[in-house]
């Protein structure tokens, strides 16, 4: 998922940004050092820096643009569905999109919070992320009329973790479609047993 770049004349941000992408996502944001990016940006070192200040800055606006990106993604593919059900299970039809992309290396958030300390740039990116997820589950839900909607939020935001990670690990981009039937499972239960009103 490449940041958006101009491709007539991009910038110099639009550079280092594209190059950050490419090797942070494929390999790391601790193994891939400064020297690599600028050079694959074909820029000065001292532009990051007057760019950005330091790499740390740069590992965020990665992260960052790699957040806008999904939001966009997610936030496009929904508005074909009707119903808050349709729209809630549709993150997950979103979500298969992603993994079914050549490049797909699993979460970028997830992947540089392994690698980072407690309290970095990294950390606050990764919950920048994470709260979008949750806060899409748990309005959905409650546009869909379930009376606990933070509890189904929480429990399908699991599922959303789960088959990024299963997508990444087992090289499945058929998660997705399993997340998104036991996202349904767990929807019609909640209506079910009286906490939701189902299609509203």
């Amino acid at each position: 998922m490449p940041g958006k770049v101009n491709a007539s004349n991009p910038s110099v941000r639009e550079r280092l940004l594209a190059a950050a992408d490419d090797l942070f996502y494929r390999e790391g944001v601790q193994t891939v050092g400064i020297d690599r990016i600028v050079k694959q940006a074909g820029v000065a070192k001292a532009s990051l820096y007057n760019v950005f200040g330091s790499k740390d800055e740069l590992v965020q606006a990665y992260l960052d643009a790699r957040h806008a990106d999904t939001r966009e993604l997610v936030e496009r593919s929904l508005t074909r569905f009707r119903t808050p059900r349709e729209r809630l299970l549709g993150v997950f039809d979103a979500q298969g999109q992603l993994f079914t992309e050549p490049d797909f290396n699993g979460c970028a958030h997830m992947t540089a919070s392994a690698e980072a300390a407690h309290g970095s740039v990294v950390e606050g990116a990764a919950d920048r992320y994470r709260l979008w997820v949750r806060t899409l589950f748990t309005d959905l839900a409650r546009e869909a009329g379930v009376a606990d909607s933070d509890g189904l939020a929480r429990q399908l935001h699991l599922l959303y973790d789960g088959a990024g990670v299963s997508a990444r690990m087992d090289r499945d981009p058929s998660a997705a479609t399993t997340a998104r039937a036991a996202a349904a499972a767990l929807f019609d239960a909640a209506v079910k047993d009286g906490s939701g009103v189902g299609s509203r």
